[in-house]
């Protein structure tokens, strides 16, 4: 069989994704992150990380939604392992608190807008509803925003980033019955490293999680720029 050399501009990049998977693992596990399902992911090497041009765009989006199926098309939801899907923009600046908010939706919106499949019909699409939660390939994910301009210790990540999380995964834990553990053990921690717990946080079905995306503080009048239309 005849050998091929990688292509330079491949391998350009696979060296590139990973410098940038060895930044986040520094960020994860050397600097002892708050939660401790991201260290555990890491450790197990359980995270699938893609890079991407152009945060907030119609194009990272395109790209993005073919690699979310794929992920949620491979994902083996007869297993207790969980597997955290990363998008990283390399190349962004660093913003503001704000200027990432209005990118992270704007992204958001995109994605949706390239998704095919219905909403999943186990969370609302209203991000007004504490039963919201973000479809994308017809299953819902918590979203969690990332950045190095972020106020909060634990979203202030190497690169600009989105972590994709399954809600299946959540679930998974109510019925392994160490939901309320884990919470726990985050809170705990977030509030060792900060000072104090992440005034965003809620669990599922209280408030709507939306609020939380971005990991900036907002206030009551805040509304979601994003509403579902399909």
């Amino acid at each position: 069989m005849k050998m091929t050399k990688e292509a330079p501009a491949k391998k350009t990049r696979n060296r590139a994704n990973l410098e940038i998977r060895r930044a986040f693992k520094n960020f994860v596990l050397e600097n002892d992150h708050p939660c401790v399902m991201a260290q555990t992911v890491f450790s197990m090497e359980q995270v699938e990380l893609h890079a991407y041009k152009d945060f907030g765009s119609a194009e990272a989006a395109g790209k993005l939604i073919k690699d979310l199926e794929e992920y949620v098309a491979n994902y083996d939801f007869e297993s207790n392992d969980f597997r955290t899907f990363l998008a990283v923009f390399p190349d962004s600046p660093k913003y503001s608190e704000i200027e990432f908010e209005k990118r992270l939706w704007k992204q958001l919106k995109a994605l949706n807008k390239a998704d095919s499949c219905d909403w999943d019909a186990r969370v609302s699409s209203d991000p007004e509803s504490e039963h919201f939660s973000f479809s994308i390939a017809g299953r819902a994910f918590y979203i969690v925003g990332m950045h190095p301009g972020a106020s909060r210790k634990a979203r202030q990540s190497p690169y600009t980033a989105i972590a994709f999380n399954l809600h299946w995964q959540f679930e998974k834990l109510r019925e392994m019955g160490t939901y309320e553990n884990v919470r726990d053990k985050i809170r705990e921690r977030d509030k060792e490293l900060e000072g104090n717990i992440n005034p965003m946080l809620e669990d599922f079905g209280k408030r709507s999680e939306a609020r939380q995306y971005s990991g900036r503080k907002v206030g009551e009048e805040w509304k979601c720029p994003f509403h579902h239309s399909k």
